[in-house]
């Protein structure tokens, strides 16, 4: 490369392993591969600094797909690889690939320590509401009256909400996106990518086999407008055709609820101005119910805090010097 020449702009082809992909037709996987391909390009990721790690699940054959460091391990234990990983080889940008099967039921309890411990990684949280790998059975998150081979007269589960999870978990990073909407989905993974902690993002993803259009009442194109509502940090939570209705406190400071400012403009001074380090309004936005609400999409919440990674390296930097005393410390022999 001559002296003057700009070094290659890596594409989200360069991210692409040789390995074909390989989900049923009309997955929102596939959208989702294609939105962390441009993130990686957007950022200028190396390829040789990034690992993907994976769990158990359709979404956990992701790794496979990407030109970079990945492991595909055990059922609901990637955070525990990741933070093995991240601990040892600190440098290293760590992504966790799961889904709310794998994630919100067996893995849970790792779930809940990789936010409260908040190790510097992303995870991408392929939520369809349903398992998908093993032909339909109601997952963690399956809304109330599903009809599934485990619960054949639908279910009587309340569904466990993510982004509650993660919030009332310690989480610094809490986001929200759409499989199919591309250009809203890769700005808020490139700012996962860039949070300095754990950043979850969970992704509304329609499992087209199992679990088609659930999504639909809010992801269709003819209610997208008025039911979903895109957070932007400082800027008024509006929404609507013409930006005509915004989220406001009710009367009791309990919830959220919609103004309408087509009716009565007066109600602007009402509409909430969206605060991202906010943990109450984030809670509320996460508690939103999708059949009266719009579906808060963005990042609800983000906070700075120091990370698993970093204190575990300042705790090694400052005992360097000990650690041979430790190891020596009481009785030792030799074989």
């Amino acid at each position: 490369m001559g002296i003057n020449e700009k070094p290659s702009q890596l594409k989200p082809a360069d991210y692409a392993s040789d390995q074909e992909v390989r989900w049923c037709p009309g997955c929102g996987d596939y959208a989702i591969l294609n939105a962390v391909r441009k993130t990686l390009a957007d950022n200028q990721s190396d390829t040789k600094n990034t690992v993907f790690v994976s769990g158990i699940g359709c979404a956990s054959r992701l790794p496979y797909y990407m030109a970079t460091y990945g492991f595909h391990t055990i059922h609901g234990r990637a955070p525990a690889f990741a933070t093995g990983i991240k601990i040892t080889n600190p440098e290293l940008d760590v992504w966790i690939i799961t889904g709310d099967g794998d994630s919100l039921s067996i893995g849970g309890n790792h779930f809940i320590h990789v936010l409260r411990r908040n190790l510097n990684c992303q995870i991408l949280l392929f939520n369809n509401e349903i398992y998908g790998l093993t032909k339909g059975q109601a997952s963690p998150t399956s809304r109330t009256g599903t009809v599934s081979p485990t619960t054949l007269n639908g279910s009587v589960e309340s569904p466990v909400s993510a982004c509650e999870l993660a919030l009332s978990s310690g989480a610094t990073f809490v986001a929200r996106g759409v499989d199919t909407a591309i250009k809203q989905l890769v700005p808020t993974l490139s700012e996962a990518q860039k949070h300095i902690g754990t950043s979850l993002v969970e992704i509304y993803q329609n499992c087209i086999v199992y679990n088609d259009d659930v999504f639909k009442s809010f992801t269709d194109k003819s209610v997208a407008i008025e039911k979903q509502i895109h957070l932007e940090d400082g800027k008024p939570m509006l929404f609507g055709e013409d930006n005509s209705k915004g989220l406001a406190i009710n009367s009791n400071y309990s919830a959220l609820e919609t103004v309408d400012l087509s009716k009565n403009q007066e109600h602007i001074t009402r509409v909430l101005i969206h605060d991202i380090k906010n943990k109450t309004i984030a809670y509320l936005l996460s508690q939103m119910d999708q059949s009266t609400m719009p579906v808060a999409l963005g990042i609800i919440y983000r906070i700075k805090k120091p990370t698993l990674d970093s204190n575990y390296i300042n705790k090694l930097k400052t005992h360097k010097n000990n650690l041979s005393k430790i190891m020596k410390k009481g009785q030792t022999w030799t074989i």
